[in-house]
C-alpha cells in the first residue's frame, strides 16, 4: 500500500485571491501612461548600436525611472520589479506576454516600443508585500 503526501496552503485559494479592502491597490493605468510616454521620449531618436554600454545605459535609465514612478504612485505596501530589454529590430517580429496568478491587488504592466532600429519591452510588477 502506498501513501502519498498532500501539501496544502494554510490559506484557501479563495482567501488568497480576495483583496484586503484595507490595503491600497496599485494604479496600473497611471503607470502605463507614464511608461508609454517614457519609452517614446527616451528612445524615439535611438539608433541600434553595438556599443553595449550605450544599450545598458538606456535600459538602466528606463528601469530606474519606472521604479521611481512606481514608488511615487504607491510608496508603501508593494515590492517592485522592473524588467527592460532592448534589442535590434531586424523586422523579425515579436511578442511578449505575461500571465500571473497572484492576489487581485498585484499588478503587471507591460509596454512595448519599437522603431525601425530597436525594439524595447518594459515589464513592471507591483507585488503586495506581506506587511
Amino acid at each position: 500500500m502506498s501513501t502519498s503526501l498532500v501539501f496544502r496552503s494554510p490559506i484557501s485559494r479563495s482567501e488568497a485571491a480576495s483583496p484586503n479592502p484595507n490595503r491600497p491597490a496599485f494604479d496600473t493605468e497611471l503607470l502605463r501612461a507614464y511608461m508609454k510616454k517614457l519609452l517614446q521620449t527616451t528612445l524615439q531618436h535611438a539608433i541600434w548600436t553595438t556599443d553595449r554600454d550605450q544599450v545598458k545605459s538606456w535600459m538602466k535609465d528606463i528601469k530606474e525611472r519606472v521604479k521611481d514612478r512606481m514608488v511615487e504612485i504607491q510608496p508603501t505596501g508593494f515590492k517592485y520589479i522592473v524588467l527592460v530589454q532592448i534589442s535590434e529590430n531586424l523586422n523579425q517580429g515579436g511578442r511578449a506576454d505575461m500571465i500571473s496568478h497572484w492576489e487581485d491587488g498585484d499588478a503587471c504592466i507591460h509596454e512595448l516600443f519599437y522603431s525601425d532600429s530597436i525594439i524595447c519591452t518594459c515589464i513592471a510588477l507591483a507585488v503586495r508585500s506581506s506587511s
